[in-house]
């Protein structure tokens, strides 16, 4: 779509860096935030296609990696904003190494660049509707939550059982550790951290996730608002919309933008039979 003058938005000569920005939802927010006059930086294992200010290897799965990219991204600072939205499926890479990255290597990503996040500065992040069971599982969760992320893979590895697919529970502890990091972040520096949590999506990560989870559960997924499953664009602008200072008032905030189905299955409304108990 094209896209007139929204300066409003708060995006025009902003400092922006953002991983997963070689595909999927992170390259859509990218190009996005590029024709909205930010400067891009993205991090990532493979290099993007997208226009951006400066690309940065990072793999998310290893620490010292981690470490070394954010060393250099830094080095940017002050940053307006950061996307840390990079994220993989199980079936991709194993439970482990899954939330690995999905939560261990992104909340390291996030802490150690936090510094150069400007005060008043906002971050934003990705979870998903896998994560609905986090309040059922918060004690767990609130336990792994107060570890080092580099302490993670070895807690896991002691205690395999509690990994499940390794994906929902890397989503679980993401909210959890949303709800619980932004106060003092909005008390000390007045940063605002907020996520998005889609549904399935027309990314590269849900096709490849179809082939693995069969026909029958995407056919059985539903759609009750577009009738279809949003597209990359769709949810990089709910990335935008949330983290713009026009939602000054708003943090610690885990937006659905699931098509209603979270709240559906939660209240009755849908019965899905994908929905399976976590």
């Amino acid at each position: 779509m094209a896209i007139g003058n929204l300066d409003g938005l708060g995006y025009r000569d902003a400092t922006v860096v953002l991983t997963g920005g070689a595909s999927g939802m992170g390259e859509a927010a990218a190009r996005l935030l590029g024709e909205l006059g930010a400067t891009v930086h993205i991090a990532d294992v493979a290099e993007p296609k997208v226009a951006c200010a400066s690309y940065t290897r990072v793999d998310l799965s290893d620490p010292e990696s981690i470490s070394a990219a954010t060393a250099k991204l830094r080095e940017l600072g002050p940053i307006d904003f950061l996307f840390p939205i990079a994220g993989v499926p199980p079936h991709a890479v194993g439970a482990l190494t899954c939330l690995q990255i999905n939560y261990a290597g992104t909340r390291q990503f996030t802490e150690e660049l936090l510094p150069a996040v400007k005060d008043g500065g906002t971050v934003c992040l990705v979870t998903s509707t896998a994560a609905r069971g986090w309040l059922h599982h918060l004690a767990e969760n609130l336990e792994i939550v107060a570890l080092d992320p580099r302490d993670v893979r070895a807690f896991y590895e002691a205690n395999p059982d509690k990994l499940r697919d390794g994906y929902s529970a890397s989503k679980e502890l993401l909210t959890v550790w949303i709800h619980q990091a932004s106060i003092g972040l909005a008390q000390d520096r007045r940063i605002r951290l907020n996520a998005i949590a889609p549904c399935a999506t027309g990314t590269p990560f849900m096709e490849a996730s179809a082939q693995h989870l069969g026909q029958a559960f995407m056919d059985a997924y539903p759609h009750p608002l577009l009738g279809r499953m949003p597209s990359a664009e769709e949810q990089a602008w709910s990335l935008l919309l949330l983290s713009s200072p026009l939602n000054a008032a708003v943090t610690g905030a885990v937006l659905a933008t699931d098509e209603g189905n979270v709240g559906g299955m939660i209240t009755g409304a849908l019965t899905p039979s994908y929905a399976r108990p976590n």
